[in-house]
């Protein structure tokens, strides 16, 4: 702030005798374009920033342009400067709490959308940050984030990492961060990336291989679910804890897994807790249908009495399409050759709610096709449905679905075929040769 009998300077004043003493010195027009090859470092462009919060009481968007604009306009080449503003709190700008977070900031900038940019260099300190930075939650966060930066879509650095140890320390950073919000968040983006096969410079990925050893060499599931009885209010902590379940229910004796730890209790009860948080819904369906691929599991889930509480969620919530889509994703599943689910799931208006939501959403393909899939697997192995169902309309719905979307075409056809509706099942080859010529 300025002081009493002290000249107010103008802003920028900071960044032209920075300049000034750059280029050794004062300038003119005529050394605009020799100006043009001259840089700053990081330092000098963040003292300008302050400058211009403290002693012009700008705020810290204006402060970073206010900066920039001085630098530009005398020629000063600012490509490699990371243009943000400094965080803010009651007392002032807030400074980096040491140089490893800065540059770790600075990283997680740059390699946002360039995971190519990760070197030998970067990734030994990343680790190290992981392995020694458990004290410090900021810290920690930041490592987490540049993790899942250059890892997406990078196969080559998440195989790197996982060889240099990163898993262990993901799944630790949890554990001891456990009622820290930000370092769960970023911990579950990290972990879940490692379990992604998106690099299409690569013919296969490790994708599953990773998942194993987060659930077997580091006790992953076991960590997610402790960390789920912390958050009990927290929609956002708890949809990212059920979506990185999802990703590493890629086994049948994961799938039990979560069931045996209590997590089959955690996503029906959430379901029953009639919250309107519809992204916490979405995630708590996915991961139901994820580990409901386990037979075994199916019947629990539907003991506990999640085939009802996925009904009344997707009833609640008609008007979202992903939540009625993952509702009818679930219960598909749930129904897949288990006519006793189908049975539970026809009592609880399953097959309506279903319905419902075509109708509600004739133009959401994914809506429509999960629908018709539904359908087909509760009169598949329980005929006695079929009239129930198309007294409903579901012949109309399913023939719209049908006529509307590309992807609906086979498992409408199937839905119709296993309803008794007629419908012509083209066959599109014979064996026979016919005209091709050998």
């Amino acid at each position: 702030m300025q002081r009493p009998g002290e000249e107010r300077r103008p802003p920028g004043t900071l960044a032209r005798v920075a300049v000034g003493a750059s280029v050794g010195r004062h300038t003119d027009h005529r050394d605009s374009v020799r100006m043009a090859s001259k840089r700053i470092s990081q330092e000098t462009f963040d003292a300008a920033v302050r400058e211009n919060i403290e002693e012009f009481e700008m705020g810290p968007d204006e402060a970073v342009r206010e900066a920039t604009e001085q630098f530009e306009s005398q020629g000063v080449d600012l490509s490699t400067i990371v243009k943000t503003a400094p965080r803010v709190s009651a007392d002032g700008p807030e400074e980096p709490e040491h140089d490893v977070l800065q540059a770790l900031d600075t990283l997680a900038v740059l390699t946002d959308g360039q995971p190519d940019l990760l070197d030998a260099q970067g990734l030994q300190l990343l680790v190290v940050t992981l392995a020694q930075g458990t004290g410090a939650a900021n810290l920690t966060c930041t490592a987490l984030r540049l993790v899942r930066h250059v890892c997406l879509k990078h196969e080559q650095n998440r195989q790197a990492l996982v060889k240099a140890g990163v898993l262990p320390l993901l799944t630790g950073a949890i554990v001891q961060h456990g009622r820290c919000a930000d370092v769960v968040r970023e911990a579950c983006g990290a972990l879940r990336v490692m379990t992604l096969d998106d690099d299409i410079r690569v013919p296969f990925g490790h994708a599953h291989t990773h998942a194993k050893m987060i659930v077997q060499e580091n006790r992953g599931l076991k960590v997610l679910i402790k960390a789920a009885e912390a958050f009990p209010d927290s929609p956002g902590i708890l949809g990212e804890l059920c979506n990185t379940l999802s990703r590493l229910a890629v086994r049948n004796e994961f799938c039990q897994e979560i069931v045996d730890l209590g997590g089959l209790g955690i996503l029906v009860g959430l379901l029953a807790d009639d919250t309107n948080h519809q992204d916490l819904m979405k995630q708590v369906l996915s991961a139901l249908r994820a580990i409901a691929g386990n037979d075994d599991v199916k019947d629990a889930i539907v003991r506990a009495g999640g085939a009802e509480s996925i009904v009344a969620t997707m009833t609640r919530h008609l008007a979202n399409p992903q939540v009625c889509e993952q509702s009818c994703a679930a219960l598909c599943v749930l129904a897949l050759r288990k006519p006793e689910n189908s049975r539970v799931i026809m009592e609880g208006g399953g097959a309506l709610a279903a319905l419902e939501a075509m109708k509600a959403h004739p133009q959401e393909a994914g809506v429509q096709k999960q629908a018709c899939m539904l359908i087909r697997n509760l009169v598949a192995r329980s005929q006695a449905f079929s009239q129930p169902i198309l007294d409903l309309g579901a012949e109309a719905l399913i023939s719209k679905a049908r006529a509307a979307h590309r992807d609906c075409e086979d498992v409408a056809k199937a839905a119709l075929r296993d309803l008794g509706c007629r419908v012509e099942l083209c066959e599109l080859w014979t064996g026979q040769k016919g005209n091709l010529a050998l």
